[in-house]
């Protein structure tokens, strides 16, 4: 993977809380990498890394798959038609984690899960914005700060590569430690989590990437 230099010609544009390195005029690519093992979502431009993001894979029973896929699909407001909530009639939660297949109650109904910014890369299963516990908790979706999400959404398009690796931890606890603290070239801000079971990170996280 290059590190160091992008092609020629880039633009920045900003959004709340970070910016995203757009399109210019040379011929490069942007693509995925999702560490399963560091549950690290990280967004790559000519294959230098631009962004990254905290995530929320699939917890085990729920795994998501590793492999590498395409971006097929993209859905600004996309709700799970399988997962989501059982609520009152007053949308109070009666059951958090349910299934469109679980019996309802009187004056209770099922509500689909939110899943805003879904980024579709396998049957299934695709990245958006969502609850980030610390630790691997989906339906194997790979869930993402909405601010990141928004970001990943508004860069890949359909056919961007996405390359899902590692393995998911069964015993993780990140910490957050210095949180919006600015890094690189062009102002982007970090989140950086400490893991406890101290995973390798990948080779060229040690550039600061």
């Amino acid at each position: 993977m290059r590190i160091f230099g992008l092609s020629l010609g880039f633009a920045l544009t900003a959004i709340p809380a970070f910016t995203v390195l757009l399109a210019g005029t040379a011929r490069a690519q942007y693509s995925v990498q999702i560490d399963l093992g560091e549950q690290k979502a990280y967004l790559l431009w000519d294959d230098r890394v631009v962004m990254e993001s905290p995530i929320s894979s699939g917890r085990y029973g729920h795994l998501t798959p590793t492999g590498t896929f395409k971006i097929t699909d993209k859905d600004l407001n996309h709700t799970s038609s399988i997962y989501g909530q059982i609520v009152d009639e007053y949308g109070r939660t009666v059951v958090s984690d349910a299934d469109v297949d679980m019996p309802v109650t009187y004056g209770t109904h099922f509500v689909n899960a939110p899943m805003r910014y879904y980024m579709n890369f396998a049957p299934g299963i695709g990245m958006h914005a969502g609850y980030l516990p610390g630790y691997p908790a989906s339906h194997g979706c790979v869930r993402m700060p909405e601010s990141k999400a928004i970001a990943f959404f508004q860069a890949v398009s359909v056919g961007t590569p996405v390359t899902v690796f590692g393995t998911t931890p069964r015993n993780r606890v990140y910490q957050v430690s210095n949180p919006g603290r600015q890094y690189g070239p062009f102002n982007q801000y970090q989140y950086q989590y400490q893991n406890q079971d101290q995973q390798r990170r990948p080779w060229w996280r040690f550039f600061g990437f």
